[in-house]
């Protein structure tokens, strides 16, 4: 019997795809040396990260700059991943 193990959240679809469009752009590339910083409500925080899956602040405000950086990108690049499935799916073979 397969037993229950706890699961790290699972990153929302859309930003994970924002991310690997950041990446293989370039934008993710050298030092993190920009700080970005501002007082947001609790709620927001809070759904935000529920909603992305993101685990600290940092990587919150990553995938959010990230989403921003290539929303114009998404489209053609959803295109082009038509036909291949991501190393991270699990087939349970």
């Amino acid at each position: 019997m397969h037993s229950p193990s706890k699961k790290k959240p699972a990153r929302s679809g859309r930003f994970h795809d924002a991310l690997t469009i950041a990446r293989q752009t370039g934008l993710l590339k050298g030092a993190k040396t920009e700080v970005v910083r501002g007082r947001m409500p609790k709620a927001l925080v809070r759904k935000a990260k529920a909603t992305s899956g993101a685990r600290s602040d940092t990587e919150l405000i990553e995938m959010a700059l990230a989403n921003l950086a290539v929303a114009d990108e998404y489209p053609d690049w959803l295109l082009s991943q038509q036909g291949t499935v991501g190393k991270e799916v699990d087939l349970e073979f």
